[in-house]
């Protein structure tokens, strides 16, 4: 599962450093270029229910194994892109078969693990996942500067096939069978709890991950190469990875909400320190803080949604996805053509002020919740 979540944040983080090269190369404007990422993450939101309601009534693994090998071959059909438009279509369907690869292992962890213990086991598939994003950030500036940006999108698929195969040796966790196909939906959608949790993940997709994806072309609008960038960049992940250890230690002894707003403080000075400068080094400093935000913040929301239905916990994950990617699609396509003038300051700063309400009405949200 671990691998799995490590190869799908790969694919996901890995276009975010390249943008500005694939528009040169491609002769594109960014604004155009940028529907290479907003693209795959509309996908990949607009997927989380179809894959989430698969798994409540065909099975994660089996429903993992069949998503792997749709993104193998889309990730050969990334590669190989002519042109532009060619290309935001391959994205989108490896968006759309990455999708189902960490709702189904956040949702086997919610079927195996009990609910006491079960934020430390997230913490630590997330330190997986935050690997995948250090590692595509990385390798992926660095590839496409000396080598190409289409060997980068071939490299996930690979593992991605190879996982499809050995996958079938998981054993399939015992869940309460959903009986019709949409059944999970009704039990979901029904909940009150369940659509203020997707609203928390569409405001913390958007703040987080939406502006996130301009952190590299920021630091290559200072002057970086994309190889800078991807590696100041891939620190986010190096931050996830570490807060997440610190959140492992931290649960039971402090309260949800105090992991919250602790998250929520580490992400507006991110912003904050973002819009005052673009410098490397005040860079490396915002990408450290807002891997520890996402780590904090989003661990302990997801934690929560894991635990609202677990009659239809599949169903449930996946539209808590759905609504977190949706609002990173929506912030990135929004946030465009502010990137396109070189405006970073007025971006960072809105993000830096956005990330207010969001961690109120989480924090407030979560402390209620029984």
């Amino acid at each position: 599962m671990g691998t799995a979540g490590f190869v799908s944040n790969f694919d996901r983080f890995c276009v975010a450093p390249m943008l500005v090269l694939i528009g040169r190369r491609l002769g594109t404007p960014l604004p155009t270029v940028v529907w290479v990422a907003s693209g795959y993450y509309l996908a990949y939101g607009l997927m989380q229910p179809v894959w989430g309601v698969a798994s409540d009534h065909w099975g994660r693994v089996r429903v993992m194994r069949v998503s792997l090998t749709g993104a193998s071959l889309a990730a050969v059909a990334s590669a190989l892109a002519p042109d532009t438009p060619v290309l935001i279509v391959a994205r989108a369907l490896a968006g759309a078969f990455f999708a189902a690869s960490i709702a189904a292992s956040l949702t086997y962890v919610g079927d195996t693990v009990p609910t006491a213990t079960r934020q430390r086991s997230l913490s630590a598939l997330m330190t997986a996942f935050a690997l995948g994003t250090a590692m595509a950030t990385v390798v992926a500036g660095a590839l496409a500067h000396w080598f190409t940006w289409r060997l980068v999108f071939a490299l996930p698929g690979v593992p991605a096939a190879c996982l499809a195969v050995a996958l079938r040796r998981l054993p399939e966790p015992e869940r309460a069978r959903s009986g019709r196909l949409m059944a999970p939906f009704r039990v979901v959608l029904s909940a009150r709890w369940q659509w203020y949790v997707m609203a928390v993940a569409l405001l913390e997709g958007a703040v987080l991950l939406g502006f996130l994806t301009y952190l590299a072309p920021a630091l290559e609008a200072h002057g970086a190469s994309a190889t800078l960038a991807g590696a100041v960049a891939a620190l986010y992940g190096v931050g996830s990875m570490a807060a997440a250890q610190v959140v492992k230690r931290l649960v039971g002894r402090w309260s949800p909400t105090g992991l919250i707003v602790a998250g929520g403080v580490q992400m507006a000075l991110a912003y904050l320190f973002a819009g005052c400068s673009r410098s490397t080094g005040v860079l490396v400093v915002v990408a450290l803080l807002l891997g520890g935000g996402w780590s904090f913040m989003h661990s302990t929301v997801q934690s929560w949604a894991t635990d609202l239905c677990p009659a239809a916990r599949a169903t449930g994950v996946a539209l808590f996805g759905l609504a977190l990617y949706a609002g990173s699609a929506a912030a990135t396509a929004l946030a465009a053509s502010t990137a396109q003038a070189h405006d970073y300051r007025s971006l960072f700063w809105s993000a830096a002020f956005l990330t207010v309400p969001v961690t109120v009405v989480a924090a407030v949200g979560r402390a209620r919740c029984p």
